[in-house]
């Protein structure tokens, strides 16, 4: 995974993007409430976790994050603040493959173009240094929101895998989507 790490922060215009480490965890001074809540909420569901205080739910999503050998997280920086996270996941190294995913944003940064920034960094550094054949993304197929921002980006559809995952309170439909090397000059 270590190859996937870029060696320093990647920046753009409104983003810089710098993979997790234990100093990102400063959770009352600098990460905004609303992704600590979202954030807390969500990776206890995701761990199988009971969810309880903010503090707790947040810390616990974090220690996953740094813990896991087969995904590299980033901490998404806007104006030198944490404003989200996403992650490389479901890397295939032999098959030249991952997924970027598990990406939060602080609604406040919603369509400044933060989000688009951060994914084309990121599959900047996927396809051109890292030499990936293949990214691929999936959303909640009722999300038409990040369906629509993955089309704006560049993105296949290229189906929907019906009951993929179960949630707390739904069966989820996954749409699927992907940029391969061959479309990434287009992108």
């Amino acid at each position: 995974m270590s190859e996937l790490r870029p060696a320093g922060p990647l920046e753009g215009r409104i983003v810089r993007i710098e993979p997790m480490a234990e100093r990102h965890r400063e959770v009352d001074v600098r990460w905004p409430s609303s992704i600590r809540k979202s954030i807390a909420i969500r990776g206890c569901t995701r761990s199988a976790l009971t969810a309880g205080s903010t503090s707790r739910g947040f810390d616990s999503w974090f220690d996953l994050a740094l813990a896991s050998e087969h995904e590299v997280p980033f901490v998404v920086h806007v104006a030198g603040k944490p404003a989200g996270s996403t992650r490389y996941m479901n890397v295939e190294p032999f098959h030249k493959r991952m997924e970027i995913g598990w990406t939060w944003l602080e609604p406040a940064h919603w369509g400044t173009g933060a989000n688009v920034e951060t994914k084309h960094l990121l599959l900047e550094n996927a396809l051109e240094r890292w030499q990936a054949m293949r990214v691929e993304f999936k959303t909640d197929a009722r999300n038409e929101r990040v369906r629509s921002a993955l089309l704006g980006i560049g993105c296949r559809f290229e189906g929907v895998f019906h009951k993929h995952m179960s949630l707390p309170d739904a069966i989820r439909d996954s749409a699927w989507y992907a940029i391969v090397d061959d479309d990434w000059p287009r992108v």
